[in-house]
């Protein structure tokens, strides 16, 4: 048995004050189900293929059930992945300007079979236009199987950043630089904190709502509201200081800053991302001829959730709530 204090380094948990898991000893898990709904939409709606018969493109995600996360246990990663996709298709014939559509089915994405072995079935809607069928089968069946394989890749890469920690000796190192850098402003006695950077990005969406300012402020910051968009539970007291919850508790955050009917800032996080790391989103709202133009600006993103935070506020927020207002509009 060896003595205290040598040991092999990679069966110690190191003490730290800040509780992070230092040399990956403790096994965590990561729930990869939200983000990769986006990341499967991303990659497969637009699909196109074409010959000199016809064209056809994959113009919908109808269905896409089941689960993934991937967890870590001794500096190793493992995945696990298990889906159920169905996808709307829709082609041309060249020669007669015919349109049909059909249907694409996956049903076993899973680790237990490798991308090229995975079944994908495609059907088409009775009547003529086998043509297109026979397109999607052969060259089309084949662009789904390589998005299927970048969708595992980014799995295995943009979402699984952070995962594996540096170790006590890296994390060191990366703080000796860090004072080396900036030896003429810190003091040798300042606390540092010993973290892990992530790279991010800024964000800039904007939508037009066909509401007055006050209506659109309200469905952002009355509880009734946000579920109704949300279609999910919600916890939120719309103040200054105060901490929310959405969708379910997937979302959470803190208002930082509300001016009514003008501007809300918030501190806003995934379930998903890197532990107490948070964005910061402003939402101005602007008056436009009857109108009301939501500006989103986003900054702090982490880069492997750029294309889910863009999912989540164009589909979860913005289309919703669009969906919302003209129910609101019906009902009077």
């Amino acid at each position: 048995m060896a003595k205290w204090g040598q040991g092999d380094p990679r069966w110690i948990v190191e003490e730290r004050e800040d509780g992070t898991n230092v040399n990956n000893w403790h096994w965590t898990e990561r729930d990869a189900t939200s983000w990769s709904k986006g990341k499967l939409c991303e990659l497969l709606v637009g699909i196109a293929v074409e010959n000199e018969a016809g064209r056809c493109e994959i113009s919908e995600l109808k269905q896409v059930e089941g689960e993934a996360s991937c967890s870590s246990r001794k500096g190793k990663l493992i995945f696990f992945y298990e889906w159920n996709i169905k996808l709307g298709w829709k082609g041309i014939i060249k020669e007669s300007g015919a349109k049909h559509k059909g249907l694409i089915e996956i049903p076993n994405l899973s680790e237990e079979n490798e991308v090229d072995d995975t079944e994908v079935n495609v059907s088409k809607k009775k009547g003529d236009g086998n043509i297109l069928k026979d397109l999607m089968k052969t060259a089309g069946t084949a662009k789904v199987r390589e998005a299927l394989g970048d969708y595992l890749k980014a799995l295995k890469t943009e979402f699984t950043m952070g995962m594996i920690l540096p170790t006590k000796a890296m994390a060191t190192q990366e703080l000796t630089v860090k004072r080396k850098l900036s030896e003429t402003t810190l003091q040798a006695s300042s606390p540092v904190a010993l973290g892990v950077r992530i790279p991010t990005v800024a964000l800039h969406m904007t939508e037009l709502f066909d509401t007055a300012i006050e209506q659109l402020y309200r469905i952002f910051t009355v509880k009734d509201l946000v579920q109704k968009f949300s279609k999910s539970p919600a916890v939120l007291e719309a103040e200054k200081g105060r901490k929310f919850q959405m969708f379910d508790g997937n979302i959470t955050g803190e208002y930082v800053e509300l001016l009514t009917n003008k501007k809300i800032v918030m501190k806003w996080r995934c379930r998903n991302w890197p532990e107490e790391h948070y964005a910061i989103v402003a939402l101005n709202f602007v008056p436009s001829l009857g109108q009301t133009e939501l500006q989103l600006d986003c900054k702090g993103v982490p880069v492997c959730e750029e294309e889910n935070m863009k999912f989540c506020w164009q589909k979860q927020h913005f289309e919703e709530i669009q969906g919302l207002l003209q129910l609101i509009t019906l009902n009077g």
